[in-house]
């Protein structure tokens, strides 16, 4: 998930670079809502403690 952000966010920056100002501004928010995603699943990961017991 977090390959999915770095690579929007590195086309975006890319695509303004270019001059490609309403795409570099798209593929930031894609980029940001994914990033929030991925803070969620990590927050919900981390609560749920999933990992096995060390036995």
């Amino acid at each position: 998930m977090l390959n999915w952000v770095v690579t929007f966010f590195i086309m975006a920056i890319v695509a303004g670079i270019l001059g490609f100002g309403g795409i570099a501004g798209e593929m930031a928010g894609i980029a940001r809502i994914l990033f929030l995603v991925f803070l969620v699943m990590f927050a919900i990961s981390f609560v749920t403690n999933r990992r096995r017991p060390l036995v």
